[in-house]
């Protein structure tokens, strides 16, 4: 079996839904929860990337008439509450979490730097890395690469509905860019 040492997760926002129409399942919370404390239970170290799709997300905010970079910045504080929410599930399992957001929000959750990620990673802690990578128009998709690059993790594993990585919005077009 591999084994990765350092390994960072993308987690989709919307799959916090579960059975809600809006927010978040705290049965779904709980379930991601558990199954990280299993994976940090076997020693590996977990950074995470969680998206805010169940909350708010900053492209379909567009269509709806707001400004783009405003949108995006929606989204990535869409990405914070959510951030915020894994952490305490967390922390209920007693599970240190540390949220480090790409945007100054203390005492939310500390400014993001590459050194303070890999110390926390180090001491066996939880990284949440939120609010995307603090710049409109980029995915969290895209901030789950650049932090798993960052930090050194041997692997980014994408747990979400969408199944790669796109160009373009994968709701209107293929991987190949083709429209749908």
């Amino acid at each position: 079996m591999i084994k990765y040492n350092r390994v960072v997760l993308k987690l989709s926002g919307e799959s916090l839904l579960g059975k809600l129409q809006h927010g978040i399942d705290q049965e779904v919370l709980a379930d991601y929860a558990m199954q990280i404390k299993e994976i940090i239970s076997i020693g590996i170290e977990v950074g995470i990337v969680i998206g805010g799709g169940n909350i708010f997300r900053g492209l379909s905010g567009t269509a709806k008439g707001f400004d783009r970079c405003k949108g995006d910045q929606m989204g990535m504080l869409a990405t914070v509450v959510n951030s915020l929410a894994l952490a305490s599930a967390l922390e209920s399992l007693q599970i240190k979490a540390r949220v480090l957001t790409a945007i100054a929000m203390q005492p939310i959750g500390e400014f993001y730097t590459k050194e303070l990620a890999i110390k926390a990673l180090e001491k066996g802690e939880v990284a949440i890395f939120a609010a995307g990578t603090g710049n409109p128009f980029f995915t969290t998709d895209t901030a789950a690469s650049l932090r798993a690059i960052e930090v050194g993790a041997d692997v980014m594993l994408k747990g979400t509905r969408v199944d790669g990585i796109y160009t373009a919005d994968p709701e209107k077009r293929s991987c190949c860019g083709q429209i749908r």
